[in-house]
């Protein structure tokens, strides 16, 4: 059985975060919730948690400092901002200092579920399930593929591959998938976000960058499937 995704909320108004712990939980996401930073810092040192939600104005300190820490630190976990500052610089500012998104108050607690999930499905955190017998993933490609996720690389046979962050992002999703299909609109969601402006187009010249870059490295195997109308695929093109 899948673990349950687990996330720190760190907000310093009461009522909200009542609302945002109950529609996190409703949808399957443990939420424990610090008003102060100082407790949320400590909760955070423990190492159990898979995504920050973060407030901005808080009591004992910014949250965007933090956010700021974490990145300087080298933490690659998925970091929301949830701030009453809605105005664009504010936003940019967020994005600048290493947040993943960013939502402005008053917000809508479907859209911040529907955001959290998506961060933790870009963090590999959200698993898909796993795939039938008859849907089980081609030995040849589980066994060629070595993925290193705290430093955001990936070796095919012991080769090191030159990814981008977005191709990184891609074959990952690919992989925890074997066997089965992914849309195009599922790969936009896990890799670029549920609010990008990036078309289909986007994944097609994506999946063609690193179709070509594991052919570098396999030059008789096609890893990558194309299902017309469909989405992609990834197994070990015997």
């Amino acid at each position: 059985m899948l673990s349950t995704p687990h996330v720190l909320l760190l907000e310093d108004d009461p009522a909200i975060a009542r609302t945002v712990c109950y529609a996190l939980e409703r949808d399957g996401i443990r939420c424990t919730h610090s008003l102060l930073m100082a407790d949320a810092r400590a909760q955070w040192a423990s190492g159990c948690f898979d995504a920050l939600l973060l407030d901005v104005g808080l009591p004992d300190g910014n949250g965007l400092d933090w956010c700021r820490q974490l990145r300087t630190a080298g933490s690659p976990a998925p970091i929301l901002v949830l701030s009453a500052r809605g105005e664009e610089v504010d936003r940019v500012l967020g994005l600048e200092l290493g947040a993943d998104d960013y939502l402005s108050k008053p917000f809508s607690p479907r859209e911040l579920v529907a955001r959290t999930r998506a961060l933790l499905r870009r963090a590999q955190q959200f698993s898909p399930p796993p795939a039938t017998a008859s849907h089980a993933p081609p030995h040849a490609a589980r066994n060629a593929f070595q993925v290193d996720e705290a430093g955001q690389c990936v070796r095919l046979q012991g080769v090191l591959l030159d990814l981008t962050r977005r191709e990184f992002q891609l074959l990952s999703s690919l992989l925890a998938a074997q066997g089965r299909i992914l849309s195009r609109h599922h790969l936009l969601d896990a890799v670029w976000g549920l609010h990008s402006d990036s078309t289909d187009r986007t994944v097609d010249t994506h999946i063609k960058t690193l179709r070509a870059k594991l052919r570098a490295v396999v030059a008789d195997q096609d890893f990558i499937t194309t299902h017309r109308g469909m989405g992609y695929s990834l197994r070990d093109g015997s």
